[in-house]
């Protein structure tokens, strides 16, 4: 393990936190917020003062990375960033915990949603403006940043590149690995242009409109309101961003191929007909079903909270049904933010009927589009552990039968199809066991679940007690300090940070 060079790169990250802190500074001096200005100018210091230490630690480093060295880097990054942005929080005084600032930080730079902040209006508009960046930074990634302008990395940068990005599999549309990143990072930063502008016509404040432009297009869902995108009722605003959540939530090297003159590319991807087709369908389902068609609505929730979370019960309230202009507008939207792992609300969907409700649960588990800024389990996966599942059922009764597996035009090779198939082993006893670690503290089985999924999944809000009307603050701290490594988990897929607690990775006869 080529531990010297690892620690010199986190000694760059350093720096890019100690750099980008330099705009909320700025915002805090703009608005007079003296408490915010210290706090920002103390966590400028002590990310610079952790880079010197890390760069001279590392200074005789030799530049050869190799996967092992990668791997390391890639974990700790995550682990690094979140640390290094709660400062802000903590210092200045927006959270009294160190374990609230760091879920925070964390649900922001994993582009979770997820926040422990009960009165979003009442923070340092410095500190809103922190939160929302820290998405953004998160959404292209913080490695796939690293290979952009970091190019003496070279075979390093692409086994980077590989271990950050999202999906079974990273696909170069450039030549060169670094190509790829400086491609993806203008496209990024175009597309986050762009929305800033819409959003000004549409009527936001610049700051309103430069904040959940970050967190749109990087479908993170953070919002500067209380209400989220309800607070502005605004059906051409609540369109606009179903219309960035989605492009974000697709495979961006599909509009690589558009840019490079296959304008068919987008629609003849089989990943993305079927995440359309899951979008469209769901939000006529719930469209229907928030009109009356079928099923009783669950009705208004109070919940009696005593010493932070022991539970809730919950009273049924008369059945509402909502005309059909407003049950699309609502359905659309929430399909949309759930379907990208966004985590925008703009209606109390836990309050919806238990259709509703469960659709946006399963939603929840399907997530989007691979080589996307958006989390989850990622449609591709589930095509391909369906197409698997059905030809070892065929297999059963053709034992001679050979299949290939096929998603679109591409062949699945086996290698593929066993990480697939370990991720999603994976996936599901860590889900299972966070589900039970909850449960174990007194919350509720609703609660629990959502939570981890939320959270795993980089969603954001979930039912029960962390559902869209309320937050994560109740929760205990170890939930929350649980909590937040599963963000990270889900946002690097499990496997990169899993190898970090094997004793053999760490040990020099590893074989890389």
């Amino acid at each position: 393990m080529n531990y010297s060079l690892v620690l010199k790169l986190l000694g760059f990250l350093a720096i890019a936190y100690a750099v980008a802190m330099l705009a909320p500074l700025g915002c805090a001096l703009w608005y007079g917020e003296q408490a915010s200005l210290v706090a920002f100018g103390a966590s400028i210091g002590i990310s610079a003062a952790v880079a010197i230490v890390l760069i001279w630690i590392g200074r005789h480093a030799p530049d050869t990375m190799r996967q092992r060295e990668s791997l390391a880097l890639v974990g700790i990054t995550w682990f690094l960033a979140s640390i290094l942005g709660a400062f802000p929080f903590l210092l200045s005084g927006t959270f009294a915990s160190p374990i609230d600032a760091l879920f925070e930080s964390t649900s922001g730079i994993t582009t979770t949603g997820s926040t422990v902040l009960a009165d979003i209006e009442a923070a340092p508009r410095s500190i809103l403006f922190w939160r929302s960046m820290t998405q953004w930074m998160g959404g292209i990634g913080i490695a796939v940043l690293f290979v952009a302008v970091l190019p003496y990395l070279g075979a390093g940068g692409k086994q980077l590149f590989k271990l950050e990005a999202p999906g079974p599999e990273s696909q170069s549309f450039r030549p060169r690995i670094r190509d790829t990143a400086a491609f993806l990072c203008r496209l990024y930063l175009g597309l986050t242009i762009v929305l800033f502008v819409i959003f000004l016509f549409e009527g936001m404040t610049p700051f309103d409109a430069i904040c959940h432009t970050f967190t749109t297009v990087a479908t993170g869902g953070f919002s500067t309101r209380q209400a989220s995108i309800a607070a502005f009722d605004s059906v051409l605003i609540e369109g606009t961003v179903i219309l960035f959540m989605v492009i974000s939530a697709i495979n961006f090297g599909l509009f690589f191929a558009m840019l490079k003159g296959d304008r068919t590319a987008v629609w003849r991807n089989t990943e993305f007909r079927v995440f359309i087709g899951i979008l469209v369908f769901a939000t006529a389902a719930i469209t229907l079903n928030l009109m009356g068609v079928h099923g009783d609505s669950r009705g208004a929730r109070e919940g009696v909270i005593q010493q932070g979370v022991e539970g809730a019960r919950y009273a049924d309230a008369e059945n509402r049904e909502y005309a059909a202009g407003e049950a699309l507008r609502m359905a659309a939207f929430q399909v949309a933010s759930i379907g990208t792992t966004s985590g925008f609300v703009t209606a109390d969907f836990d309050a919806w009927p238990h259709f509703s409700r469960s659709l946006l649960l399963l939603l929840m588990f399907v997530g989007a589009c691979a080589g996307s800024t958006a989390g989850g389990f990622k449609i591709v996966r589930i095509l391909m552990l369906l197409k698997m599942a059905f030809w070892r059922l065929e297999q059963s009764f053709r034992p001679k039968t050979i299949r290939i597996v096929r998603i679109g035009d591409d062949v699945v090779d086996e290698e593929i199809q066993r990480r697939v198939s370990g991720f999603f082993v994976l996936f599901s006893v860590w889900f299972v066991l966070g589900t039970l670690l909850l449960s174990a503290y007194g919350l509720p089985f609703e609660t629990s679940t959502t939570a981890v999924l939320a959270t795993l999944n980089n969603i954001g809000p979930g039912l029960g007690l962390v559902g869209a009307s309320v937050d994560y603050h109740l929760l205990p701290p170890e939930v929350k300090l649980f909590l937040s490594f599963c963000m990270i988990l889900g946002r690097l897929e499990i496997f990169t940070i899993c190898v970090l607690f094997i004793p053999s990775f760490w040990r020099s006869e590893w074989t890389r």
